[in-house]
């Protein structure tokens, strides 16, 4: 059978949107989530639902939010996830809270005890034969979390999904460890299928550290180019992010900024740092520049970067 295809020309329309959000306890991750969601369906519409594996937690935000409450408790499978999330699809959700992906990880029925239940059953007690069906072991939970992602993207979830996060070395036989800094307690296969991945610090009331210190942090950190004038540093995450994004996720032009040459310029000369920096030259590098107004405000990025080095020095 030959199959057929059909080309039309690209239009942004009704981008899923998936927010990935990862901090430890403190940083701010729920009540984040929730703002972002609040904004989300001021632009789509519809309801809020928050699948809860927190011991209910999330009815901590009952009188500040209006959502859906669904709580989930252990086998934590990701076909359990999966489940949890085609009832709230069901139910009429336009967007979805998940709070939190971590025990789909290391929580009771999540993929990790599913690999060491397949060796207890399969080895016992035998080591050497536990080491030699450690891969083997890990081909039903992966495969189950593969399903997990595919049904997302397929089902086009908008979708703010929670991480927990801890401290990480990387131990070196005969060397000092390599500090990895936080890092999420879940799957890589599902932070990098994230369309933003923000990184919250201890006690950061919602605020995204987007220039981290750490490379394995930066590594982690998803944002686009084309969506950083919808999180500004230095910023927390609020209703209004999750509206924008929305905006954008809809088909919304991104918007210049307004403001002259001088405006950027004494924007620049201001950053008290590398972040404030970066924000400053996102913000109005979607201005439209002559080639000579370009030059003046790269000169002046330069300039300000050779601040901040003479500072540390």
């Amino acid at each position: 059978m030959t199959r057929t295809f059909e080309a039309t020309t690209a239009k942004r329309d009704r981008v899923p949107m998936l927010v990935g959000l990862v901090g430890p306890s403190g940083s701010g991750k729920t009540k984040s989530a929730l703002r972002l969601a609040d904004g989300m369906v001021r632009q789509t519409g519809g309801k809020v639902f928050v699948i809860d594996t927190e011991a209910r937690r999330a009815l901590h935000y009952a009188d500040e939010h209006e959502f859906q409450h669904v709580p989930m408790e252990a086998p934590f499978s990701p076909l359990d996830y999966l489940a949890a999330l085609e009832f709230c699809v069901a139910q009429g959700a336009s967007v979805v809270v998940v709070d939190s992906m971590t025990h789909e990880h290391t929580g009771p029925g999540g993929v990790l005890e599913m690999h060491e239940k397949f060796l207890d059953d399969k080895a016992g007690d035998n080591w050497q034969k536990r080491q030699k069906l450690g891969m083997s072991a890990w081909i039903k939970p992966k495969a189950q979390r593969q399903k997990l992602i595919d049904a997302i993207l397929r089902l086009g979830i908008n979708g703010v999904f929670c991480f927990r996060a801890k401290e990480k070395l990387k131990l070196r036989p005969g060397k000092d460890p390599i500090h990895l800094g936080l890092q999420p307690v879940g799957g890589d296969e599902f932070v990098y299928e994230m369309l933003v991945n923000c990184l919250l610090y201890p006690k950061a009331e919602g605020v995204p550290n987007w220039a981290p210190d750490e490379s394995a942090e930066k590594v982690m950190l998803k944002l686009p180019e084309h969506l950083r004038h919808v999180f500004p540093a230095n910023e927390p995450l609020s209703e209004a992010t999750g509206e924008a994004l929305a905006k954008w996720a809809a088909g919304d032009s991104e918007p210049q900024p307004e403001g002259t040459l001088e405006d950027a310029i004494r924007d620049i000369v201001d950053a008290g740092d590398e972040q404030e920096l970066n924000a400053a030259r996102e913000k109005w590098g979607r201005h439209k520049w002559s080639t000579d107004e370009k030059i003046a405000l790269r000169d002046a990025v330069t300039d300000a970067r050779s601040e901040f080095a003479d500072g540390e020095g």
